[in-house]
């Protein structure tokens, strides 16, 4: 079998440790920790994150998408497949190295993606993007670390927390949508999305597009527009 060769590693900001980017052949790999973030010869569940949400969206002018996390830009590169042209898509990735990795040598493995200009790029923590961005979004498709239970950065606890939970729910527009992906399903994560007053469906999807080997889950958690008109009593 051939060996992998290390590419680059960088510094994940924070000084929480560190990212590295593999090749072996025509697979890449990008891994922390000893642990395997993206591979990508497994992406059907990445694909899968961003066409199950473009189907739930309701369509109308000007939609606006964020998406946590870039990957190796597959969940990008299914959006835009699924979105009309006046759409516009913010990624929100941590990592700067992670970009330029997308820019240079993992580009065309979805189709260079981060060139379509209906994208936009902050290099920053999708936590803050989110935060200063309120009533902005019709989906945010989040595909950070390893899913809500699964993490290998520990601040990334409070994106799927309560508290990041109802910063994610005030973001969204009114029957937008919270996609999150993870590599595993986890119960009491259900439960707080609930408990947030998101409606919420749980989907397993295959790790490759054939169908074989794995699979993920996908959390499909909607903002009521009910929620919107008692929100807007309120502030009255």
């Amino acid at each position: 079998m051939i060996p992998w060769e290390k590419i680059e590693r960088a510094e994940v900001p924070g000084h929480e440790g560190e990212v590295i980017l593999l090749k072996r052949g025509t697979e890449f790999s990008i891994r922390t920790a000893g642990t395997e973030l993206m591979n990508s010869r497994r992406h059907g569940s990445e694909d899968a994150l961003a066409e199950l949400t473009c189907n739930r969206i309701k369509r109308k002018p000007g939609l606006r998408i964020l998406i946590g996390g870039l990957g190796m830009g597959y969940t990008l590169a299914a959006a835009l497949e699924q979105s009309e042209p006046d759409t516009l898509i913010t990624v929100s990735e941590l990592i700067p190295a992670v970009v330029r990795w997308n820019r240079e040598q993992l580009g065309h493995l979805a189709g260079m993606p981060l060139y379509d200009p209906r994208i936009s790029v902050e290099e920053e923590d999708v936590v803050e993007t989110i935060r200063k961005n309120k009533s902005a979004w019709d989906a945010i498709l989040l595909d950070v670390d390893n899913g809500p239970n699964w993490l290998t950065r520990k601040t990334n606890d409070h994106l799927y927390s309560k508290s990041g939970l109802k910063t994610s729910f005030s973001a969204l527009r009114p029957e937008g949508i919270l996609a999150v992906w993870s590599s595993g399903a986890d119960k009491a994560f259900t439960r707080r999305l609930k408990q947030c007053g998101f409606q919420t469906e749980t989907v397993t999807v295959p790790v490759h597009k054939s169908g074989k080997g794995g699979r993920h889950t996908i959390w499909l958690a909607g903002k009521p527009y009910q929620a919107h008109k008692i929100n807007k009593g309120i502030s009255k």
